[in-house]
C-alpha cells in the first residue's frame, strides 16, 4: 500500500464498507445515518473523496460499493503513522507507553513476546 492517508470520517465509511461489502451507495448512505449521523448528501461525498483516493470502487447497476484497500493494511499504515508521529520512530517507546499505561493484559503481553521472538528469528 502507498501510504494512502484516510481521515477520520473515511475511515468510518470504510469500516462501515467492510463490514457490508459490496452495499450500495444507498445502503452505505442509510449505514451512516444509523451509525454516524451522517446525512446522504456527506456519505455521498466521502464515497466520491474514497473513490478518487482509490480506496474503493463503484459499479453500475447501483452504484454498489467494493474495497480496494483492507481493513490490515489501513490499520497498519495508521500504526506506522502513530509511530512516526508521537514516538520518533521507535516501537519500543510506543510499547512502553502503553505498558506504563498498564493498559496490557498479561495474555497480550505473552502475545507480544511471541510475535517479537518470531520477527526476531526472521532476520
Amino acid at each position: 500500500m502507498d501510504r494512502l492517508k484516510l481521515f477520520e470520517g473515511e475511515l468510518k465509511l470504510m469500516e462501515l464498507l467492510w463490514e457490508h461489502e459490496g452495499a450500495s451507495a444507498k445502503e452505505l448512505s442509510l449505514l451512516a445515518a444509523d451509525a454516524i449521523g451522517w446525512n446522504k448528501n456527506t456519505t455521498y461525498t466521502v464515497i466520491k473523496k474514497l473513490v478518487a483516493k482509490e480506496a474503493i470502487e463503484r459499479s453500475e447497476p447501483g452504484f454498489v460499493c467494493h474495497s480496494l484497500i483492507g481493513r490490515e493494511d489501513v490499520g497498519r499504515e495508521e500504526a506506522k503513522t502513530l509511530v512516526r508521529s508521537f514516538f520518533g520512530g521507535s516501537v519500543k517507546a510506543m510499547l512502553s507507553s502503553f505498558m506504563a499505561e498498564g493498559s496490557l493484559s498479561d495474555e497480550e503481553a505473552q502475545e507480544l513476546r511471541l510475535l517479537i521472538d518470531t520477527q526476531g528469528k526472521k532476520d
